[in-house]
C-alpha cells in the first residue's frame, strides 16, 4: 500500500512541478522554475518534517507518501543538474555557478526557514 500511496503523491508532486514550470519564467535564460520549485521544497519537507507531521496524527504510509513521493517528485537535482551543465556548455559560466551556488544555498536557507517557522507554530 505505501508504494502505492508514494506513487500517487509522486504524481501530484510531479503534476506540480511541471505546473509551474510551465506557467512560471516562459522563455527565461535562466532556470527560474527549478529554483523555485526546488526552494520551495526544501522548506516544505523541513516544516512538514518538523511540524506538520507531529501535530498530526498521520500513519507512517501518508507521512511517507507525503515526504519521499509528493516533496521528492517535487523536487528535481536531475534537472538542475541538467540546466547547469546546460549552461556550462553555452558558456554562460557566472550563471551555471551563480545557479548552484542559489541552489545549494538557498534550499538550506529554505530548510532552516521551514525549521524556525515548525518552532513558532508549535510555540503559539
Amino acid at each position: 500500500m505505501v508504494y502505492f500511496l508514494v506513487g500517487i503523491a509522486g504524481a501530484l508532486g510531479a503534476i506540480l512541478r511541471y505546473w509551474i514550470g510551465i506557467s512560471l519564467f516562459k522563455g527565461a535564460s535562466f532556470p527560474f522554475s527549478t529554483l523555485t520549485i526546488n526552494l520551495i521544497g526544501s522548506f516544505l519537507l523541513a516544516w512538514f518534517t518538523t511540524n506538520l507531521f507531529k501535530r498530526v496524527s498521520l500513519p507512517p504510509m501518508i507521512t511517507t507518501a507525503i515526504g519521499t513521493g509528493f516533496v521528492g517528485s517535487f523536487t528535481t537535482f536531475s534537472t538542475l543538474s541538467v540546466e547547469t551543465v546546460q549552461l556550462f556548455h553555452d558558456e554562460k559560466i557566472v550563471l551555471a555557478v551563480l545557479y548552484v551556488a542559489i541552489s545549494v544555498i538557498g534550499g538550506l536557507i529554505m530548510s532552516r526557514l521551514g525549521f524556525k517557522c515548525s518552532e513558532a507554530v508549535q510555540k503559539s
